[in-house]
């Protein structure tokens, strides 16, 4: 079964790369950007136990999402009693998402996106 559109904005936006609009129009998209071609085409063509397994990744990166903005809950509080907060959880939370961001894209063979802080884009004249 195809991806949903919104699976594959949750799967480009999560392996770092900008929104694609409605499609490749101008100089924007996959003709401009030989890594966001292939991952447009991995999406198109995975087998039906491969996008089960991109699906799983889904999962846990839309837990993993969730969780980071709840950290600022706790941020008021140092302390309270005996419990304590982690001074550090909202940067290991997000260290934790960034490294199943890029475990999904090593899964579908594409390089990190920008978004991720790699320069995963290169420019085809």
């Amino acid at each position: 079964m195809a991806f949903t559109e919104a699976e594959r904005t949750d799967l480009r936006r999560h392996c770092g790369y900008p929104a694609y609009g409605i499609g490749a129009q101008g100089f924007q998209g996959w003709r401009f950007y030989q890594t966001y071609g292939m991952l447009e085409f991995r999406l198109q063509h995975l087998s039906g136990s491969e996008e089960a397994v991109a699906r799983s990744y889904l999962a846990t990166l839309a837990a993993l999402e969730a969780a980071i903005p709840a950290t600022g809950a706790t941020l008021d509080t140092a302390q309270a009693a005996v419990w304590r907060r982690n001074e550090n959880e909202l940067a290991e939370r997000l260290r934790m998402f960034d490294d199943w961001r890029r475990r999904l894209c090593g899964f579908l063979g594409v390089p990190p996106g920008p978004a991720l802080g790699e320069a995963g884009l290169r420019m085809v004249v």
